[in-house]
This record gives structure tokens, sequence and C-alpha cells, in this order.
């Protein structure tokens, strides 16, 4: 019976970032001046920084 790799287990949740306000942070993504821009902004409070950890 083979052992199923790390890449292939189920069941890893997805991690939720939630903002000061209460709000749950989402990250998107922006095509802006020929460059892709990932971004995490906040769905109550609409605050957008560059990664979910910057909003402590």
């Amino acid at each position: 019976m083979a052992v199923a790799s790390k890449n292939a287990r189920t069941g890893s949740g997805r991690q939720k970032f939630l903002c000061s306000c209460g709000g749950e942070i989402k990250m998107k993504t922006l095509f802006e001046n020929g460059k892709v821009k990932n971004i995490a902004e906040c769905e109550k409070c609409k605050r957008s920084e560059r990664r979910p950890s910057d909003f402590k």
C-alpha cells in the first residue's frame, strides 16, 4: 500500500485571514501597466495591502 504524496493529500483547508474590522481578506489579481499585481483586499472596509499579513 503506497503512501500519498504531500501534494496529493486532501483535507488541508484553506487558511482564512481576517481584517481588524472583522471582514474577510481575499486575494485579487490586477493587471496594471503591463504587469500582473497580486493584492489582498478586505471585503468589508475595502482596505488593500500587498499581502494578508500586512493587515495586522
